[in-house]
């Protein structure tokens, strides 16, 4: 009992402090980042939270543009989003049919990916001031995400971690991964079960981000 005890504060004190494994369920990262990558999240850097204290460690690392961040959606804190910072604070900020412009300098963005004509008013952005202390974040499938060009600015402080490598990457569709109904998630399960190694994405495992 008394190891298992250890064990469980171990397991926490590394999930909480350190890092934690997290599966992507949707494409808004894809050209980057695939629908079922499992990836291993590095919090030790970003000032991990401290349980029951609802304070945080000191921040250990500055954030910058074209980093891949993990945070608290702001619209719902309980949701966590996966998207790649395009601006920072104080940045001015401006899309033009589809090309991205910081400072009025175009910026090269190779991992980006459309896949339909620039005409949504997604594609036509600003020129805005990103406030201090705030981040503009995009997904790399810019014609599937939703992300600051829907809803806003992100705060810093919602910032709790990034991607380090993918650790497995399993071939299946968004609507598996986010099913809630318990017999269709045992069903998954039993087919990732029958179908390991066929569905895994063996090129992937241990990609760096």
């Amino acid at each position: 009992m008394g190891r298992l005890l250890i064990f469980a504060l171990v397991v926490t004190g590394v999930r909480t402090f350190v890092g934690e494994a997290s599966v992507v369920p949707t494409g808004s990262m894809e050209g980057t980042i695939l629908v079922g990558d499992h990836l291993f999240l590095d919090k030790m850097l970003y000032g991990p939270e401290i349980p029951l204290l609802n304070r945080r460690l000191p921040r250990l690392k500055t954030i910058h543009r074209g980093d891949i961040i993990v945070f608290r959606y702001p619209l719902n804190p309980d949701e966590t989003y996966l998207k790649r910072v395009t601006a920072v604070g104080g940045d001015m900020l401006e899309i033009r049919d589809g090309r991205l412009f910081i400072n009025s300098q175009a910026v090269d963005e190779p991992y980006v990916v459309h896949r339909f004509p620039l005409r949504s008013a997604h594609e036509r952005v600003g020129p805005i001031e990103v406030p201090p202390g705030s981040l503009f974040v995009m997904g790399d499938n810019r014609d599937n995400s939703s992300d600051s060009r829907e809803w806003g600015f992100v705060p810093v402080d919602n910032v709790i971690g990034e991607p380090l490598f993918v650790y497995w990457s399993y071939d299946a569709p968004t609507a598996r991964w986010l099913n809630q109904d318990v017999d269709q998630q045992m069903a998954f399960y039993s087919s990732i079960a029958i179908n390991f190694f066929s569905r895994t994405r063996w090129a992937r495992t241990g990609r760096l981000l």
